[in-house]
């Protein structure tokens, strides 16, 4: 495991909010790492955490089938801070009583903190507003505790066993809603819990450089380098550690934004002397994607060309005995729950079946770090700006934003229009503010005029929203003249293209990308 120092636990009881725990942990420097709440007693002390934390939840403790962690995380002698459901966990497992709320608390609500000696609460006003999310709560402390603070809804609203080192908390710390959150996580971290800190990208860096040259040894490694931002971190990261063993393959598979192919290969061949085989894969790609209009047919198509064409050029490195792949801590955790871990990834995360079909062992240097931090981690290897800060890309890449069957043609059309947006975003400073901004190819054509003609052309969508993890996201309100302009440049400069909309849909209840 690529951290050094201290470590916390965060058992998943199922809340929305459980990556951003891990979040809200790591930004003071101490690692974090999430594990189903169900998880053998056995993996909580072959982790070794400094300290534990349990989420919140949808369920009720009391339900039959409620999800329930061992009853040993109690006796274990750890610093336990319990959130929302974790709260009322720690009071029903240990003696206390739960139940359904009269009234149902959302939102924000008011704090009034009654013992003011409780280092949980160091540095945070008597009285401050903090967010809720529950419909049970506790009316009974199980013994040893004394209750710190109350809301209006609840009057045990934060729990304390000095002496056990253990915490219960009915609001929710790590939403920026909650005044005091950050503070209060820093309480019990480094004044509880007594860690040091400390983790940082840099420590990442060369925690997991050692772990890479320990594992490989004097071994080839192959990488499918995208030019995505995860794939360029972990390639730049592997490269680090084990030089020349690493052995990267580009597939161009016509389905790259404009240039992109091109771009990939310069930086990664010339700027970092990284040992680069090109596939050029166009015409397969298209040929098997001819007349094909499902979405989720295409992927299928994608991702079984992916695996033929990087299996064929893998033959060229015989020798080798790892491929690295640039799954992310989202990746991993995003289908955990308090059910038990899942093995599935999302499909265009991983390469298929590729490490089976060639007997290879996966290396996935980033699969512990958030995109912010992978992000953080790429700046440090010195990989350009313009590729750490791209929006999110989608595996199947444009085959997705051109709604219906493919051809050249209309990728190309996609493409044009594609860094028509890009480039008016740049140049009017709204890149960075939005999340991800893309242009779809729609599979309708209107009328128009051109000159003098009567035209019958196609029409395309802007689609750009503002997000903090792509759970959820909004349209982006960018001003009218801005939008103006960029219809008016794709309608002038791509010739097939007559007609711009801007799709002004939220998720939910739309997805960010249309396929």
């Amino acid at each position: 495991m690529a951290h050094s120092g201290d470590s916390v636990l965060i058992l998943d009881f199922g809340s929305q909010y459980t990556q951003l725990i891990a979040r809200r942990v790591r930004e003071h420097g101490v690692y974090a790492e999430i594990l189903p709440c169900n998880v053998p007693v056995g993996d909580i002390h072959k982790f070794n955490p400094s300290a534990i934390i349990l989420s919140g939840g949808p369920q009720s403790v009391y339900a039959e089938d409620a999800p329930r962690c061992a009853p040993e995380v109690f006796t274990m002698g750890k610093p336990i801070l319990g959130i929302c459901y974790g709260l009322q966990m720690i009071a029903y497992d240990m003696g206390g009583e739960v139940d359904k709320s009269a009234s149902r608390e959302f939102g924000r609500a008011e704090l009034i903190i009654e013992d003011k000696s409780c280092k949980l609460f160091s540095d945070i006003a008597e009285r401050t507003s903090v967010w809720m999310s529950h419909g049970d709560k506790v009316t009974k402390l199980p013994p040893g505790f004394h209750v710190v603070a109350r809301s209006h809804n609840s009057p045990i609203c934060a729990i304390a066993n000095d002496e056990k080192r253990i915490y219960g908390i009915q609001f929710h710390p790590e939403v920026v809603h909650t005044a005091g959150g950050s503070q209060l996580l820093a309480n019990f971290l480094f004044d509880i819990a007594g860690v040091k800190g400390g983790w940082n990208s840099q420590n990442f860096i060369e925690a997991t450089i050692a772990d890479i040259k320990k594992k490989v040894g004097d071994k080839t490694v192959i990488c499918a380098l995208s030019g995505g931002v995860d794939s360029a971190v972990a390639a730049v990261l592997v490269h680090r550690a084990i030089g020349k063993q690493l052995k990267c393959i580009h597939v161009d598979n016509g389905l790259m934004r404009r240039g992109e192919s091109a771009e990939v290969v310069h930086t990664f061949r010339d700027h970092f002397g990284i040992d680069l085989d090109f596939a050029d894969a166009v015409e397969l790609f298209l040929t098997r994607l001819a007349g094909v209009s499902d979405p989720e047919q295409k992927r299928k198509i994608i991702g079984k060309a992916f695996i033929d064409v990087l299996a064929d050029e893998a033959k060229k490195f015989s020798d080798a005995k790892f491929l690295v792949q640039g799954t992310i801590y989202p990746d991993v955790i995003e289908s955990l729950s308090f059910k038990g871990p899942s093995a599935t990834i999302k499909s265009h995360h991983n390469v298929g079946g590729l490490p089976e079909i060639m007997h290879l062992e996966l290396i996935e240097p980033l699969r512990e770090l958030f995109k912010d931090e992978v992000r953080t981690v790429g700046r440090a290897l010195g990989i350009p700006e313009h590729f750490i800060d791209r929006h999110p890309f989608p595996g199947p890449g444009l085959a997705i934003r051109v709604i219906g069957d493919i051809t050249k043609r209309k990728l190309d059309l996609l493409r044009a229009a594609d860094a028509i947006f890009i480039e008016e975003l740049r140049a009017s400073n709204l890149y960075h503010s939005t999340w991800q901004a893309f242009v779809v190819l729609l599979p309708v054509q209107t009328v128009g005029v051109m000159g003098d003609e009567r035209t019958y052309e196609n029409v395309c969508a802007l689609r750009a929203v503002s997000s903090v993890d792509g759970m959820t996201a909004d349209w982006s309100r960018f001003p009218h003249d801005f939008l103006a302009s960029v219809s008016s440049r794709i309608s002038n400069e791509v010739r097939g293209i007559s007609r711009v909309v801007y799709d002004i849909s939220s998720k939910p209840p739309a997805t960010i990308e249309w396929e």
